[in-house]
């Protein structure tokens, strides 16, 4: 992800993404590029085509709302497609390195310590800082210290444990970009972003087409390796006073069969952690006040 044009690549990408059929333009015949031609993008927002070339371009960094609101609808996004559309038509700031944010003690203590379905907490970055023992049994991605994104795209035992990984991995980088706006030039992000276009040709995919999505809640869909199929419910809460962490947690009718597979996962995990090692610090020493 660049500041350098991260508008014009939005708008590139979204554009190419549109069948003419589906705004009634007929496709005559064979077509150059992919989805819309720039002429006919513009001529849907109701703006000439040379100011609509500026801006995809980078030529022209900060249309009007009025302009915005217009491009939103020419290229049928949601709210937050266009909220992270007009996030990008803002002028930017100077960035910092973030430091890496601590999980506050009192949600650390309820995660790891009280809530008995795979509960986990990640950062803006999709670092996993705290998770109970389910959830680091339930998948590779939600180990502490380990990185969903990319876990996700790097770990082949991740994509063996989801029945659908090409669906998880598209709704993944989705959220991904939904939690960045509107700092959408981080360095931290754009370090694991660069990372990953290097190294997986599936995320660099995804990437590019720029979706927006912040899923909050849905259902997951895994082929367990101990205890087999099995259908998880899930929830997403962002923590206020944090930097953007979320507290996820995973829910099982009671009595299903998903619950007892869970109950089954839950044992595994309990025993695991009775023959791991003792760590040599608390949860205190890791999570001061």
């Amino acid at each position: 992800m660049t500041s350098e044009n991260a508008l014009g690549g939005f708008l590139r990408a979204r554009r190419e993404l549109i069948k003419p059929e589906d705004v009634g333009i007929a496709s005559g015949g064979r077509r150059r590029v992919p989805g819309l031609r720039r002429e006919e993008l513009a001529m849907l927002a109701g703006i000439s085509t040379d100011y609509y070339l500026r801006l995809e371009q980078g030529r022209d960094r900060n249309p009007s709302d009025p302009i915005i609101n217009s491009l939103a609808r020419a290229l049928m996004l949601d709210d937050e497609a266009a909220a992270y559309l007009r996030a990008l038509a803002v002028p930017p700031r100077r960035r910092v390195r973030r430091r890496p944010g601590r999980v506050p003690v009192g949600i650390d203590e309820l995660v790891r310590l009280h809530l008995d379905m795979p509960s986990f907490v990640h950062d803006r970055y999709m670092n996993v800082i705290s998770a109970n023992p389910l959830a680091e049994a339930l998948s590779p991605c939600y180990r502490v210290g380990t990185n969903v994104l990319r876990t996700t795209f790097l770990n082949p035992e991740v994509r063996e444990l989801y029945n659908d990984w090409e669906r998880t991995a598209h709704s993944l980088v989705a959220s991904v970009r939904a939690l960045a706006s509107p700092d959408l030039d981080d360095p931290q992000l754009a370090e694991l972003v660069g990372d990953l276009s290097i190294r997986s040709e599936d995320f660099r995919r995804l990437w590019a087409r720029h979706d927006v999505r912040a899923r909050t809640s849905g259902t997951a869909h895994l082929l367990h390796p101990q205890i087999g199929p099995v259908s998880l419910n899930f929830q997403k809460l962002e923590i206020t006073g944090t930097d953007r962490q979320i507290v996820v947690i995973y829910h099982v009718p009671p009595g299903s069969d998903a619950a007892e597979r869970l109950s089954l996962l839950a044992n595994i995990a309990a025993t695991t952690e009775q023959l791991a090692p003792v760590p040599t610090s608390s949860s205190n020493d890791r999570y001061p006040d």
